[in-house]
């Protein structure tokens, strides 16, 4: 199963989306475009929560739309 994070559910406006197959895959891919993209260096352990929080699966056929 694969996990995404979908940064506008906690940056507002953001459309980056990252994954992984594991919350620490999905983490690390999250602190890299946080750092790339919004400038951020450190995740602090309130964010980190938030970003816990947003990280949810992703279905098949949210996969199929993506592959079109």
């Amino acid at each position: 199963m694969s996990l995404e994070l979908r940064c506008g559910d906690v940056v507002t406006g953001c459309g980056g989306v990252v994954s992984g197959a594991t919350q620490d895959e999905v983490l690390v891919a999250a602190a890299a475009h946080a750092a790339d993209v919004h400038g951020l260096t450190n995740i602090d352990d309130a964010t980190k929560r938030q970003l816990i929080a947003a990280i949810h699966p992703v279905r098949a056929d949210d996969r199929a739309l993506r592959a079109r």
